[in-house]
């Protein structure tokens, strides 16, 4: 039984790669986002965790990864930044980018 992971660095360091949505209430690009990030998981599924970062209440966060604008989305696998990228990002990208820096065995 595993436990839940208790801190982001414990969170993105694992062996499940994290795709990590840094984002604002107020971004109106983020709120873009939401749908993109549902239908991004619909399709790969277990291959990787997508969880979103309010970089308000996570200024710490947001900060040793240089989050300068929302949305920032990082892909993370064993705590490596695998890539990264500002702004809105469409769905069949996300899916691309997730299956080119993810293998299979994951």
């Amino acid at each position: 039984m595993s436990t839940q992971p208790k801190t982001f660095n414990e969170l993105i360091s694992g062996d499940q790669p994290v795709l990590v949505d840094f984002f604002a209430t107020w971004c109106g690009p983020c709120q873009m986002m939401q749908p993109i990030l549902q239908d991004t998981a619909k399709q790969v599924g277990d291959k990787v965790k997508i969880i979103k970062v309010d970089v308000d209440k996570n200024q710490l966060a947001a900060s040793n990864f240089q989050v300068r604008g929302v949305p920032t989305l990082i892909l993370f696998h064993k705590g490596e930044v695998l890539w990264r990228q500002s702004g809105v990002v469409p769905a069949h990208q996300l899916v691309n980018v997730i299956n080119q820096n993810v293998p299979e065995t994951v």
